[in-house]
């Protein structure tokens, strides 16, 4: 699937464009480890409008990923990293944002599988979420005895649907998280982008080593239809 992906993506410029609007948002992360394209949820749609002002204004361009963790996540979007200042290296990030939070939109059929977009947000009863903040989902596989474990310590007796905890153990994803930070879109290509930032050597902040900006924009309406297309084939 992915091949064929692949060679559709390369081959853009030559599809003709199909008839409407665009059901879907799509977005693009560049960075020196690759690109990754991704679907913005309808589910969500404060944080998916949010999420789409803000790139247009170019706010995440130069903004780097500030903290990894392998088989966990990776996370970005921090104003502050773009800080001559405060975002010099070996500083620690994670604290700047937009002055402003966003209602958590959770949704039963949303849950953080491998290569989610997902808020950040700091400790709040109403688990909002940081106006800019996000991170993308690594993850690791799960067995039944480590979600059964974990539905009893962590999620304090809430049970994960069958379905998911199938994709749990299958392709994997952080699964403590759910219901407790808004996802909001997913991965559609380049996860592998992803794999290769949490990879990185970091500090014991978990910053990488070597900074990683990134740039982000909208695809534009015809690419949207064109990927929307390509992925109902796929699916």
């Amino acid at each position: 699937m992915k091949t064929f992906l692949i060679c559709i993506l390369f081959l853009f410029t030559s599809l003709s464009t199909m008839a409407g609007a665009p059901k879907n948002q799509y977005i693009r992360i560049k960075t020196s480890y690759g690109f990754c394209i991704i679907r913005l949820y309808n589910q969500t749609p404060k944080h998916r409008d949010n999420f789409i002002k803000l790139v247009k204004q170019g706010f995440y361009d130069g903004t780097l990923f500030h903290r990894v963790i392998q088989n966990f996540m990776i996370q970005g979007g921090d104003p502050d990293s773009k800080d001559k200042e405060k975002g010099k290296p070996g500083s620690e990030l994670g604290n700047g944002d937009v002055g402003y939070t966003i209602p958590a939109e959770f949704r039963d059929s949303i849950f953080h599988k491998r290569g989610v977009l997902a808020a950040a947000r700091d400790d709040n009863p109403e688990k909002a979420s940081s106006g800019c903040q996000f991170y993308i989902v690594e993850g690791k596989r799960f067995t039944d005895g480590k979600l059964d474990t974990l539905e009893r310590d962590r999620l304090k007796g809430r049970k994960i649907p069958e379905w998911q905890r199938a994709y749990y153990k299958t392709v994997g994803g952080v699964p403590h998280l759910d219901q407790n930070y808004t996802v909001f879109g997913e991965v559609v290509f380049g996860l592998d982008m992803v794999d290769r930032i949490a990879a990185v050597k970091k500090d014991k902040n978990d910053r990488p080593l070597e900074d990683v900006p990134m740039t982000i924009n909208l695809l534009s309406k015809k690419e949207c239809r064109q990927l929307d297309g390509i992925l109902q084939i796929n699916n």
